[in-house]
């Protein structure tokens, strides 16, 4: 927050100039510039510059003169003629606005709940910070609740799950198309399943199903087995699954193997679930809003 007050301290500056001019003085590479957040629309590096900003604005050390630009305040230049060594938070809680700012912010959502951890109080982070942290750990959360349940399951039912879960991932079309088929019978050539890879079933991925507690990890001699069956297919590529973990040999063995073989442990599998929603679903949707600065231009 200081290099932004710092940055406004010789009158109206433009919040993406603001951006420019602090990455060239913080010696920022091409890596740490161009980092996105998870949704993909802004830079981490800008999106932190864009909430200090408006903290100091809260503060009244700033304020917003048009669509994207900022200026010095004559409280903001007081504190800048105190020579701080930082400005953060805490800091901002000395000013009468931004604590309000803060107590409205924090305000218990139903009388007689208590009031949550507050963003602000993460001296390091910003909001959205915050938020996407929390969302991760309820999406780890989740994922391992769905690898226990999947270990817990019938053997037929994780060999269907697999197929499920890649048409639920755009292979062969819908599911309505019958493109998928769990195999896993006797005389089947050690091939749990089969998908169409396209809607026309010009190639087909085999797929192989190991449903394994954890630390029961697959060694290279199932990865041969499975070559093996892909040969008697007559197949090109397979996928290899398992609830458990390949082992450092296992992997080595697929990369060298003339057949295209895809491994996927566990954590893998689980994550993938998660974010194709095969067997979770969405329970609330939270949405982020920000000013349209296009409703108030004159």
């Amino acid at each position: 927050m200081l290099p932004v007050l710092v940055a406004s301290s010789n009158g109206e500056v433009r919040i993406g100039s603001v951006v420019e001019d602090l990455a060239d003085q913080m010696n920022l590479g091409a890596e740490e510039r161009n980092e996105l957040l998870p949704s993909g629309k802004q830079t981490v590096f800008s999106n932190r510059v864009h909430w200090a900003k408006s903290y100091l604005s809260k503060a009244g050390l700033v304020e917003l003169t048009r669509r994207g630009h900022f200026k010095i305040t004559d409280r903001g230049r007081s504190v800048l003629e105190s020579e701080p060594a930082q400005i953060d938070t805490k800091f901002l809680m000395r000013f009468d606005e931004f604590r309000q700012f803060r107590e409205k912010s924090n305000a218990p959502a139903e009388e007689g709940t208590e009031p949550s951890s507050h963003p602000l109080t993460h001296q390091r982070h910003t909001p959205d910070e915050v938020m996407r942290s929390a969302h991760k750990q309820i999406e780890t959360a989740l994922a391992l609740e769905l690898l226990d349940r999947v270990r817990s399951a019938p053997p037929d039912f994780f060999e269907r799950l697999i197929v499920n879960l890649l048409l639920s991932m755009g292979y062969g079309g819908t599911r309505a198309d019958r493109s998928g088929r769990t195999l896993g019978r006797s005389g089947d050539g050690g091939v749990d399943g089969v998908i169409d890879q396209d809607a026309l079933g010009l190639d087909r991925v085999y797929v192989q199903a190991k449903r394994y507690a954890d630390g029961n990890n697959i060694g290279p001699g199932a990865i041969r087995d499975f070559f093996g069956s892909l040969d008697r297919h007559k197949a090109t590529k397979g996928l290899f699954v398992t609830t458990s973990a390949f082992s450092g040999a296992a992997r080595e063995t697929a990369e060298f193997l003339s057949k295209r073989i895809v491994l996927i442990g566990g954590d893998q599998l689980a994550s993938l679930m998660v974010l194709h929603n095969v067997g979770c679903r969405i329970e609330e949707t939270l949405h982020i809003k920000r000013i349209d600065e296009e409703f108030f231009e004159v």
